[in-house]
């Protein structure tokens, strides 16, 4: 019996071994930080463009000679071209009053990637405004 504990005794006492499971693990959790890091810069950039190409639709739907149309036209052919056409699925354009004065207002309904460019539809909403011009 003094023979198994003495064997047990010596295996647990060193370190041998030690390096590959600790690198393992650490690099695990290394490799799932940096994944980590990266999808929420891609979460940033698709929100960035979906807001800027909604800030670029008011500002078009806003010209005097231009209709709302023209402006939902305008936010969906920069989202498709930049982040893809399924986070140009829905666009709605309208025009508000403001302060005493017309303004349009375009807001985009998109896709909020977790995975990759996968992610719950419709969870991520941007609005943005432009002050009507007219002829008047």
């Amino acid at each position: 019996m003094s023979g198994i504990l003495a064997r047990l005794r010596a295996a647990a006492g060193g370190d041998e071994g030690s390096s590959p499971v600790e690198f393992v693990l650490v690099g695990g959790l290394l490799t799932l930080l940096t994944l980590a890091v990266l999808q929420f810069g891609l979460g940033v950039y698709v929100r960035n463009v979906v807001h800027d190409a909604a800030v670029e639709g008011a500002y078009h739907a806003a010209l005097a000679d231009t209709s709302l149309a023209d402006g939902e036209a305008r936010t969906r052919e920069i989202v498709t071209r930049t982040v893809g056409s399924e986070f140009a699925g829905e666009v709605s354009v309208s025009e508000t009053t403001s302060a005493g004065g017309a303004v349009v207002q375009v807001t985009v309904r998109t896709t909020l990637p977790l995975v990759g460019l996968l992610g719950m539809s419709h969870a991520l909403e941007v609005t943005a405004h432009a002050p009507a011009e007219s002829f008047d």
